[in-house]
């Protein structure tokens, strides 16, 4: 479980409590019990990793694992997380008795095996209601670890499988009974039990335990520390230590909202002393924090689907992730260079005894242990292997020093007591950790299942995928008549541009609009299913039109009204909310313009590697190379022009000159690009030209 390391000496009463209302309403309220009833809930969550690690290195069927994978969430989501905020820490009879029911469901599901499967075009009246107990504990257990939106969005599409013939065209079907859509959503390895518990039950959780392990070992810790000692002697020192520990902490975090926490109970007093403003420190705070997701090696939840979805190697998403990721970091870096010289900001001494060097000596085996994943996997290992021996070598390097040891060494000495000294280890409370941890994305990734199922059974996606697409022609067709009148030649080209343009713009606004409500991994599974064939019809290959997808899912955790990590750092910083929102996504609207290279032009598609490892021996080098620089020229361009200032303050003629570089470098055509060079390099020689202004 990502866990947030809250700086009491910063905060107020008042802002502690907000943020961890902040951190419950990212990964859930859970109930806090002592006594024989905590040590049995931390054996149950024991136990669930110690079955995943084993299923990485023995082979369990799927027809077992996924099923047993959603038990072990079912019962301990009914048992750890009240039914209301008047029931906290408090154990239920109705709670006890829905994880029976949820261990009851499973074993019916398992004792039956494949002849489950098949009868699940003609299921019984048993298997029917098994299948609506099945799908009403779901909702329950999404609705108690996340939100109870998107519950709500899984029953609007169960209604939608059920009542088609009664729907407005162009949305009608011909409809199903209750017993096909119970036997197409549970019987089979399809619906709630497919892709997403899937990735789950295997890459997701073992992802978790080792984010876990690393926390526990002192990872996070160092990692803060290093960035701090390594970033310093400049005004920009504080907001360049505040993206470097970012960037090295969302791997062993894996939450925006933790990540964003954990950073700014230490960095704000600096941000403060530097210059910063409230807002935008809280800004700065919450864009580092979203990095955690966009990050390899570890990345999201939601980029293991990716893997699953394009049935490629989890190594060729962290390929595809690793220039785009670069440039995210560059967008905030800029800002953190030009705020330095657009508010004058002080330089100040990053209080840290240790230099980043004797650090790194002392802690290596930190970086070793982040780094052992990318090691194995191109070893050939598969990512399951590959995160189940990172774990263990994670573990067996904690031992090194004593102040990172997952098992103390007094234990193994004798001088602790041998049950109570091993249940309190790290060990213990890592392979704990990582079994909570997972528990809202299992319920998450359960619930899009349902939805994933709807749209297979009735052709949603497809259905969806013709509305988007006849908007983008309409709408194509009226922006090839504007180029028409400004003297563009009228071809098939032009109008497939146009197509594709409007159709990336609707999809980005289609994930945003879902992301709003729900957690990222669940925006991105129903996008990826209803959206994705529109842009792949146009002829954008499909790993591009997956990450362009993710990147917008990730975009919502900074948008109102579910903006967790600004909100959570405006309750550091004691800013506004709502202005912290628009700081950060001033810091973040740069890189984010980055997804739509991924799909308006084949060029573009370079920034992502080509896809995989098998396809860079025939990159065009060349091209990559072109689209990657011109791309961080126009994140440069849209910097300046965001914060209206470059070299020195800008007027209004080269504040708009500038947003409109940055626009045409990242669309990769060749025209725009040197329309784009153009307009920089005309605003850096007007600005060289004019005497330096006073800072405002």
């Amino acid at each position: 479980m990502s866990e947030a390391v809250i700086n009491d000496s910063i905060l107020t009463a008042e802002a502690k409590k907000r943020v961890e209302e902040l951190l419950e309403e990212e990964e859930g309220a859970l109930n806090r019990y002592a006594g024989p009833l905590a040590v049995l809930l931390s054996v149950l969550a024991v136990l669930m990793s110690l079955f995943h690690l084993y299923a990485a290195v023995d082979i369990v069927p799927a027809y077992l694992l996924r099923p047993l994978h959603v038990a072990f969430a079912l019962a301990l989501v009914f048992l750890l997380y009240p039914t209301a905020k008047r029931f906290r820490h408090k154990l239920k009879w109705w709670d006890v008795l829905l994880a029976v029911a949820s261990l009851a469901v499973v074993c019916y599901i398992i004792w039956w095996g494949d002849e489950l499967g098949d009868r699940a075009t003609t299921p019984n009246n048993i298997d029917v209601m098994v299948g609506i107990a099945l799908i009403a504990l779901i909702l329950e257990g999404t609705r108690r670890s996340s939100t109870w939106i998107l519950p709500f969005i899984c029953m609007l599409f169960l209604a939608y499988a059920l009542f088609g013939p009664h729907l407005p065209p162009p949305w009608t079907h011909k409809g199903y009974e209750l017993p096909r859509l119970m036997g197409s959503l549970y019987m089979t390895l399809e619906g709630i039990f497919g892709t997403a518990v899937d990735v789950s039950s295997t890459l997701i959780i073992l992802f978790t335990i080792y984010g876990a392990f690393l926390q526990y070992s002192g990872a996070g810790k160092f990692f803060i520390d290093f960035s701090f000692s390594a970033m310093g002697g400049k005004p920009s020192s504080a907001g360049r230590a505040v993206v470097m520990g970012s960037f090295l902490l969302g791997g062993p975090s894996g939450s925006g909202v933790a990540t964003t926490v954990t950073l700014g109970s230490v960095a704000y007093p600096l941000l403060a002393r530097s210059g910063y403003s409230k807002e935008a420190a809280g800004g700065l705070l919450a864009a580092g924090g979203l990095g955690a997701i966009l990050s390899p090696p570890v990345l999201g939840a939601a980029a293991f689907l990716i893997a699953e979805f394009l049935k490629i190697s989890y190594l060729d998403v962290i390929l595809m992730a690793t220039i785009p990721t670069i440039l995210f970091y560059l967008a905030i870096f800029i800002m953190v260079e030009i705020d330095a010289r657009k508010f004058n900001m002080q330089t100040i001494v990053l209080d840290k005894n240790d230099s980043a060097l004797a650090l790194a000596k002392r802690y290596w085996y930190h970086f070793a242990s982040l780094l052992a994943i990318v090691v194995f996997m191109l070893m050939g290992y598969s990512p399951v292997l590959s995160v189940f021996w990172a774990t263990v070598c994670t573990f067996v390097l904690s031992f090194i020093r004593t102040d990172s040891t997952l098992i103390p060494y007094e234990w193994f000495r004798g001088k602790l007591p041998w049950v109570r000294g091993f249940w309190g280890s790290g060990l213990v409370k890592a392979l704990e950790g990582g079994s909570v941890g997972v528990l809202g994305v299992a319920m998450t990734c359960a619930a899009a299942g349902i939805i994933v199922g709807v749209v297979t059974l009735t052709g949603l996606g497809l259905k969806f995928s013709s509305i988007v697409l006849d908007y983008a022609d309409s709408g194509g067709q009226a922006l090839v008549n504007f180029w028409v009148m400004l003297g563009a030649e009228r071809t098939p080209a032009l109008l497939h541009d146009m197509r594709l343009l409007l159709t990336a713009f609707f999809t980005a606004a289609i994930v945003w609009i879902v992301g709003l409500a729900v957690p990222v991994t669940a925006s991105y599974i129903i996008c990826a299913v209803i959206a994705a064939p529109a842009l792949t019809k146009l002829g954008v290959p499909d790993f591009a039109a997956h990450m362009f997808i993710f990147y917008y899912a990730v975009l919502s955790e900074v948008s109102p009204p579910t903006a967790l990590s600004p909100f959570a750092a405006a309750a550091i910083t004691g800013g506004g909310p709502y202005r912290t929102t628009m700081q950060c996504w001033k810091y973040t609207a740069p890189a984010f313009l980055l997804p739509f290279m991924f799909v308006l032009d084949p060029s573009g598609v370079g920034l992502l590697l080509g896809g995989s490892f098998k396809n860079l021996a025939a990159a065009n080098w060349g091209s990559v190379a072109v689209v990657t620089i011109t791309a961080a020229f126009g994140i440069a361009a849209l910097a300046g022009g965001l914060q209206g200032w470059l070299l020195r303050k800008t007027n209004w003629f080269e504040r708009t000159m500038l947003i409109v570089a940055g626009l045409m470098l990242v669309y990769p055509k060749p025209l725009f690009d040197y329309i784009g060079i153009a307009l920089l390099v005309a605003v850096l020689l007007m600005q060289k030209r004019r005497p330096l202004a006073a800072a405002t």
